[in-house]
């Protein structure tokens, strides 16, 4: 073992230099926790509200003691999802032994004050994951593991849609901004969501969603109306983990109150992926959008008008000659959501919390084309972690419930939250300025969107193994959960193909290719079937 891993292995950040008062957690009902100030609870639309504040070491113990049951659950959905992407020991060996090396250094880009509440948080963790890592060093890599995942294998496991209006585009000429966070681990992963309201020592309090265990932030926004939301770029692969991009996030919320801030802070960081920051300000009544990557830095912002979109590829001058952006642009289902975005907003004028809402949850495709329920193309891919709004000026944020970004939007008020009346009331959220469900939720066809996802595994476990056999009927039904998506059809054929039924293999792949397909690799991939197939009749 090189030296280099054996002492990132051992180690272990200064925490001697702050006070600490051991949590001790009174447990109040069920969904409901509270320690001094810091409180834990369930609202009735199912997300789990988190207030913590304190020095940085007593906020991961905070954190840790209220969220332990939630924390260890998340941690075990997520190692499993790993060891069904690895199931072999021998991999999973193998995969351990390479994330030490490639985390080597990962401490090393990460601020102390980080270190120290993750070292608090990671007090709470499971004993069951000690294999794979110490706890304080596993929480590190958990919180580079959306980092992890698209750099080694260019994963798209984020294809997430953002956007920024104000001025005449607005319903009251404020800065308004929603976002789907399409980041997917399985539904598990997804149902408890946690909205946390961070009042630190130093710096700026801010709310954050995400997920039990993570200090970092994918979507937030702080009492100054700063704003940040996250979107995946196409990386080359670094040879080494750097500063995770959501404690980048994270560090912009705490500490800018300004749009000039924000890029400072993101400019001294280095990251080791290729991410889109969106940054909303209210003091500057302005959003820009901060590109990073491993080495080039670029920030894009618009002139003579009031809106910027954000996708997947990048847009500022710093990447106009990027060959890997270009090629993205190209071939992935980027660009398409970008111009569905510029599509919606010739439809709906003067924007208001509500129209954002319909927006992120629009599931056609450009010219209202149906084109499959899942389908990346759509700016609602039916499987978010979580959708939100943003009201800067006004500190309102309007974060959705259950399922995927279906459920109603929960408003919050950061002004009433950060503030002796929510101390008072105990409540965090406006019902008042909710935003109702997506009907969609109780209709037929979402049903049938949900069995189709069950039915998927069934169809790609006989396809890894020839010997299961499908009936005529489960493949008919299959296809009538879900007729407009491309993939029903794809994946009949392959049935089809491995079984050696070559003319039923050809009607599908041919199906497939009148639907709109999410990218051009996957186009190419039904079109070498097909050609396969029609070599196999001849």
């Amino acid at each position: 073992m090189s030296c280099g891993i054996r002492k990132s292995i051992k180690h272990i950040p200064e925490v001697k230099q702050y006070s600490l008062e051991i949590p001790k957690v009174n447990k109040i009902n069920d969904s409901t926790f509270s320690f001094n100030q810091n409180y834990l609870t369930k609202n009735k639309q199912q997300l789990w509200e988190l207030y913590i504040k304190g020095n940085p070491l007593q906020l991961g113990y905070n954190n840790g003691a209220l969220t332990q049951n939630l924390m260890q659950k998340q941690e075990e959905i997520f190692f499993s999802k790993v060891e069904g992407f690895v199931p072999s020991k021998f991999k999973q060996n193998l995969l351990r032994g390479f994330l030490k090396w490639y985390n080597r250094k990962m401490f090393l880009n990460v601020r102390e004050d980080y270190q120290a509440e993750l070292y608090g948080l990671s007090q709470y963790s499971s004993d069951k994951y000690d294999f794979i890592a110490p706890k304080f060093l596993r929480n590190m890599y958990l919180h580079g593991a959306h980092d992890i995942g698209h750099a080694m294998q260019d994963l798209m496991v984020v294809g997430c849609t953002s956007l920024a209006v104000w001025n005449e585009n607005t319903e009251d000429g404020d800065l308004l901004i929603g976002r789907n966070f399409d980041f997917y681990v399985g539904d598990d992963f997804a149902k408890n969501k946690l909205v946390q309201f961070v009042e630190p020592e130093e710096g700026i309090p801010y709310l954050s969603v995400s997920w039990p265990g993570m200090i970092g932030v994918v979507s937030g926004m702080n009492k100054e109306g700063i704003t940040v939301t996250i979107n995946a770029g196409k990386s080359k692969i670094p040879l080494t983990a750097k500063t995770p991009i959501s404690l980048v996030t994270r560090e912009i919320l705490q500490y800018a109150k300004n749009i000039d801030e924000a890029i400072a802070i993101a400019k001294k960081r280095k990251v080791f992926v290729s991410e889109s920051i969106l940054v909303g300000s209210a003091n500057d009544k302005n959003a820009v959008i901060i590109e990073v990557s491993p080495d080039n830095f670029g920030v894009y912002k618009v002139e003579n008008t009031s809106q910027i979109f954000c996708t997947n590829h990048f847009q500022s001058d710093a990447y106009k000659d990027d060959k890997r952006n270009q090629k993205h642009i190209v071939e992935s289902h980027s660009e398409y959501r970008y111009e569905k975005l510029q599509e919606l907003l010739q439809e709906n004028k003067k924007l208001n919390p509500e129209k954002m809402a319909s927006i992120l949850r629009d599931k056609s495709g450009l010219k209202s084309e149906k084109i499959g329920f899942g389908n990346e193309k759509a700016i609602n891919q039916l499987l978010a972690h979580h959708a939100v709004i943003f009201s800067p000026q006004k500190k309102l944020v309007w974060v959705s419930s259950n399922p995927y970004q279906l459920g109603e939007f929960v408003c919050y008020d950061l002004n009433e939250i950060f503030s002796e009346k929510r101390l008072k009331s105990g409540k965090f959220s406006r019902s008042d300025l909710n935003i109702a469900k997506d009907p969609f939720v109780d209709s037929q066809e979402f049903k049938n969107y949900e069995e189709y996802k069950k039915l998927s595994s069934q169809i790609e476990d006989a396809i890894d193994h020839k010997e299961q056999m499908l009936s005529e009927e489960f493949i008919s039904h299959y296809q009538s959960l879900n007729p407009d998506f491309w993939l029903v059809y794809y994946q009949a054929g392959k049935y089809y193909f491995n079984q050696k039924e070559y003319a039923k293999a050809k009607t599908e792949f041919e199906k497939a290719l009148t639907k709109e397909i999410t990218t051009v690799p996957d186009k190419e991939n039904v079109e070498k079937y097909l050609y396969k197939t029609l070599k196999k009749l001849k």
